[in-house]
């Protein structure tokens, strides 16, 4: 499934961004979406998730701030990002799980200025 991202950019400590990740194929079939994000010189790693049946789970630096949401109708999932840190900067990927195969998106990147 090909996936693109959008919606990073660069905001003041405290702000909110809204990144969207548009799938060309019906996400009603999607195991799991995820966005995961890379801080430079460090491990990409699984900042949101939601399931099929649409249940979340989130890394705990971002609890309270960070919503996934998926939208079926338009076949996107987003993730709205309050509060932000400068800790929340990188690059940010969309990822889906499917039975057997997944798939990236481009990355958007997000940068938090304190």
């Amino acid at each position: 499934v090909q996936l693109q991202a959008s919606g990073g950019g660069m905001v003041q400590a405290g702000g909110s961004l809204r990144l969207s990740c548009k799938a060309w194929r019906s996400i009603n079939n999607i195991n799991l979406l995820e966005w995961h994000r890379q801080a430079p010189g460090k491990q990409r790693e699984l900042v949101a998730s939601i399931t099929m049946g649409g249940r979340t789970n989130y890394r705990d630096s971002v609890k309270g701030r960070f919503i996934i949401s998926r939208d079926t109708a338009n076949n996107t999932v987003d993730l709205q990002m309050n509060s932000l840190i400068p800790e929340d900067t990188g690059v940010y990927y969309c990822h889906a799980v499917l039975i057997g195969s997944d798939s990236w998106g481009q990355g958007t990147q997000v940068t938090v200025s304190s």
